[in-house]
């Protein structure tokens, strides 16, 4: 299959540092020309299910700001310009919940938007993980850390309590791969 070509960027609108929106236009396979195609440029980030030396889950119970009501979400977050997403990962482990953990597992890497770009998503599975150090709350969300057992998040994930498309996926992901 013959891919599609960008012929030209225009950038629409710039929002340092988490969003650019460029105007593309692009070459189809087949000959023609699409005008002001939208592209969404975020940072790329990582989702983390860590999961406990007791076999628990360590879940975040929040609020954000596109979700009504709360939402189970797990650990989190942007990737550094030049971090690499294993190091995010870890990073995020240790400053959102304040453990750290013996074995890592990439679940893959998964574009946001298939046909708009808005950041790719890295996915790990730590296992092992154990309390190191006090979290860093200095985030504008408030967070309720929860240990759930697998039977829980397996009852989460079926009634849709990951309200975020991402975290809904690793969390299902993470069930088929542990």
């Amino acid at each position: 299959m013959e891919i599609w070509k960008t012929l030209a960027k225009e950038l629409a609108l710039e929002m340092p540092p988490f969003l650019k929106v460029e105007s593309h236009t692009v070459l189809l396979p087949d000959g023609r020309i699409i005008e002001n195609w939208p592209w969404i440029i975020c940072p790329d980030f990582v989702n983390v299910v860590a999961i406990t030396e007791a076999e628990k889950y360590l879940i975040f119970r929040q609020t954000k700001y596109s979700v009504h009501g709360t939402s189970l979400a797990p650990v989190g977050g942007f990737i550094e310009p030049g971090e690499a997403p294993l190091v995010a990962a870890k990073r995020e482990l240790l400053e959102e919940m304040g453990y750290e953990a013996h074995l890592w597992e990439s679940m893959g890497k998964f574009a946001v938007d298939g046909n708009r770009g808005n950041g790719t998503a890295h996915f790990f599975l730590a296992r092992g993980a154990h309390q190191v150090a006090a979290p860093i709350t200095d985030d504008l969300e408030r967070q309720e850390l929860l240990l759930l057992s697998r039977a829980e998040v397996e009852a989460a994930v079926a009634r849709g309590a990951f309200k975020v498309l991402p975290w809904q996926a690793i969390m299902a992901l993470s069930l088929l791969r542990w």
